[in-house]
């Protein structure tokens, strides 16, 4: 199993958004995973997805800018709230584009 198939099987099964893309691309670290739901839903700095925002702390600096600009045409926004009640983009919707958007940066 890949890791797009790893973030989106694992989504809300047992995994937040932010847990879920870090669990798919590095580990199954407690503290790590403890971090990254604390950081899910809405609650990442800015109220940045969640998603996004371990896709972002995973990928190399260099490519950040262009993760969330990708991401952002994709969801319609890098914010949270902004996605859901504005853009209407489903959470799974944003764990599959930031798992993508994440595996063709680190590739």
């Amino acid at each position: 199993m890949d890791e797009i198939q790893k973030a989106t099987s694992a989504f809300r099964k047992p995994y937040s958004c932010a847990q879920t893309i870090y669990a798919a691309f590095s580990g199954s670290d407690d503290s790590k995973l403890a971090y990254y739901k604390e950081n899910s839903g809405g609650r990442a700095p800015e109220n940045m997805c969640g998603a996004l925002f371990a896709a972002m702390e995973l990928a190399p600096e260099s490519a950040r800018a262009e993760i969330a600009a990708a991401f952002a045409e994709r969801a319609g926004s890098t914010k949270c709230r902004e996605i859901k009640a504005i853009h209407k983009t489903p959470c799974e919707e944003c764990v599959l584009a930031a798992a993508e958007i994440l595996k063709s940066k680190r590739a």
